[in-house]
């Protein structure tokens, strides 16, 4: 390879347009299908001529066409109704009233409508995906990049967003969950692309969903949710999918995170080859020293955050190079990619990086990547 590969965690600032058209699709108003998709394939085609202008070896769509990373599902699985069912909100938010409601009243929040599943899961309409397929490989030709990839959730943070009216139990529900999504796993993959797996479940879910239990019933209920993306992954070449770890991509508390320690022996039981996960943030910065200690297995690639994806400080190419000397130091240069902590547009319409600002960004990690690659080569 001879260099330090760039890549993101996948989810772009939208434009206004293309927020338009997914609020009105997910609220169910008349959408011209035309017209969506037209805007839709040109914001995608701009994206991704935005990461290769800006240094990003392997791109993705932005998820252009989704309201938001794990909700989108309900307009492609069957089993989901709307209703009204509180939202759960993360502890460390709610150890800080005064501090959510802020967050809230200034519009910092997500609005999306709530799915509830209320009936058998299966994936009934392949369109929107095989649309998004399409948008991104038009958008890729022609691009000085690497390669591609699309997002998709893990069982696990759909079972999270939408709760369970139907299943008896939660991990009948998660597995139920699994088989469905092998279709657009293996979709994804079959297209050409990378296929990312985003999974918070895997360690935000402490706080959220299993924020009234200890730890060590999370860190069981983290094997069972690899399992299920183990599942869905049968058929599906463990190199050709990355797999996304985070606690949350807002700006909080976030004490009451769990330790990558507790988490980390589950989180590499997965499948997936390429692993991305938090390591620039205040709260997670430090556990550079927890991957020092553990044994990763000789198949996996590190894709570090280096950049924070909820701050609009631009870090200097100096810190972006020091953190991934870290991961290089213990697999090697081959085995090391720069990355986000998170996503810039989780949710449509929100999102705390200014665009210009993330593109900025991306400048910053690609010019420490090089250091960081040149520093290798000599020593």
């Amino acid at each position: 390879m001879g260099r330090i590969y760039t890549t993101h965690v996948g989810s772009l600032p939208r434009p206004q347009d293309v927020v338009d058209q997914v609020f009105a699709e997910d609220k169910g108003q008349p959408v011209d299908r035309a017209v969506f998709e037209r805007v839709i394939g040109a914001a995608v085609k701009q994206r991704v001529k935005d990461q290769a202008d800006n240094g990003i070896d392997f791109a993705s769509d932005g998820e252009m066409s989704k309201i938001g990373y794990a909700t989108y599902i309900r307009h492609r699985l069957s089993g989901f109704e709307i209703g009204d069912v509180p939202r759960a909100t993360p502890a460390d938010l709610d150890a800080y009233p005064r501090f959510r409601d802020r967050l809230a009243e200034k519009g910092a929040t997500a609005k999306y409508l709530r799915p509830i599943c209320r009936g058998p899961i299966a994936y009934v309409n392949k369109a929107p995906m095989e649309q998004d397929l399409a948008h991104m490989k038009a958008a890729m030709q022609g691009q000085k990049i690497v390669g591609g990839f699309m997002n998709a959730p893990s069982p696990g943070i759909i079972a999270l967003f939408q709760p369970n009216e139907y299943y008896k139990s939660r991990d009948e529900y998660l597995f139920a969950l699994a088989d469905a999504m092998k279709t657009e796993y293996e979709g994804i993959v079959a297209a050409g692309l990378y296929l990312q797996i985003d999974a918070p479940d895997l360690a935000m879910g402490r706080h959220i969903m299993y924020r009234n239990e200890p730890d060590d019933v999370f860190v069981k209920a983290v094997d069972v949710h690899v399992e299920a993306i183990n599942h869905a992954l049968k058929n599906v070449p463990a190199d050709r999918v990355r797999l996304h770890l985070c606690w949350g991509n807002y700006e909080g508390p976030h004490h009451c995170d769990i330790d990558l320690r507790k988490i980390i022996g589950g989180y590499l039981k997965a499948k997936p080859n390429i692993l991305l996960f938090e390591a620039a943030n205040p709260r997670h910065a430090h556990e550079w020293a927890t991957w020092q200690g553990t044994k990763v297995p000789d198949d996996k690639i590190l894709v570090p955050g280096v950049i924070d994806s909820t701050s609009n400080y631009i870090e200097h190419p100096e810190l972006v190079a020091e953190r991934l000397s870290h991961f290089v130091d213990m697999v090697g240069v081959d085995r090391v990619w720069a990355g986000s902590d998170c996503g810039f547009g989780t949710w449509a319409g929100f999102g705390a990086i200014d665009p210009d600002i993330c593109w900025a960004k991306f400048r910053t990690m690609a010019a420490g990547a090089e250091i960081a690659s040149r520093r290798q080569k000599a020593a």
